[in-house]
């Protein structure tokens, strides 16, 4: 039996601390003093309870709100930055195509232009629209000092052998200057053309007068005829001119119909004004076949 003031059996004596579990030990470093804890304990950051291993991170990552726009704002920046160079790769290489098949109609520099379409969709579908195309202004072929500016829509590219596709609409404004009409003519009209010293035109009575020698000159008068361009003459005057009606007209003629002649897909003038500056022509033409390559050298790299 026990006393009732007995002391318990896990009660330490009177003055003695009581006992626990040893403290836990740790190496010494260098310099006796205890080092760091072994890693991979259970609340250590590389432990099994621990969030610094790769998956802890990966899921904080995700799940913060911010992060996830930034990484989707980042793919998105990416995507549209390659489809933009793309873009303008693609109307890069068109440009120069549509450039070296009109240079070689016009022989002069040209500048092309698409609309604001997205080209790749119209190079996927082969239908392209709004094309703008522009001359120097050196020449169009024989006719010195001659400018085009050339809108073209509604062009669909599909090769049948005979034809590499079709163009709805084409319409093209061309100016040509005094002087390059005078140049045009002292060059291209044999006879006639060693007179001529220089060019005036008048718009009130949409005459140009071809000047020469002596006070000399030729009136001509431009028209529209069988789709192209002709000069009239209307009057000649001056002691200094020798030269009949005769031998003027038809000389004129010739001339028109070289200028204008066998120009490319149908294309054919409406009108003619002459300006302050020279002549400003407009031509057209619709729904027109693009020649193959083996008919049209010049259409051969479209």
């Amino acid at each position: 039996m026990t006393e009732p003031w007995a002391r318990p059996a896990d009660q330490p004596p009177l003055g003695q601390a009581p006992q626990g579990p040893p403290p836990p030990q740790f190496p010494q470093g260098a310099s006796g003093q205890p080092g760091p804890p072994p890693p991979g304990g259970p609340a250590g950051p590389g432990g099994p309870g621990g969030s610094g291993g790769s998956g802890g991170k990966l899921k904080r990552l995700f799940r913060d709100p911010l992060t996830i726009v930034l990484v989707v704002v980042i793919v998105v920046a990416l995507v549209a930055a390659g489809v933009l160079a793309a873009e303008l790769y693609a109307r890069s290489r068109a440009d120069d195509v549509v450039a070296a098949a009109t240079e070689c109609v016009v022989q002069d520099d040209v500048t092309v232009s698409f609309g604001a379409s997205p080209f790749l969709i119209q190079h996927m579908t082969g239908h392209y629209g709004n094309i703008s195309i522009e001359t120097a202004g050196n020449q169009i072929r024989d006719a010195k000092g001659m400018k085009a500016q050339v809108n073209i829509d509604d062009v669909r590219l599909h090769d049948s052998g005979n034809s590499k596709g079709t163009i709805g609409a084409l319409t093209a404004t061309i100016t040509w200057t005094a002087d390059g009409i005078k140049q045009t003519v002292q060059d291209s009209i044999p006879v006639v053309g060693g007179f001529v010293t220089g060019v005036k035109t008048n718009p009130s009575d949409g005459t140009i007068e071809l000047e020469a020698a002596l006070g000399s000159s030729i009136t001509t008068k431009p028209t529209v005829q069988d789709g192209g361009l002709a000069l009239q003459v209307v009057n000649l005057s001056g002691l200094g001119f020798t030269l009949p009606r005769e031998t003027v007209q038809p000389a004129l003629d010739a001339f028109s119909t070289q200028l204008t002649k066998n120009y490319p897909l149908g294309i054919k003038a409406d009108d003619v004004t002459v300006t302050d500056t020279g002549v400003t022509a407009r031509f057209s033409t619709k729904d027109a076949q693009i020649p193959a390559g083996n008919d049209d050298p010049c259409f051969a790299g479209l």
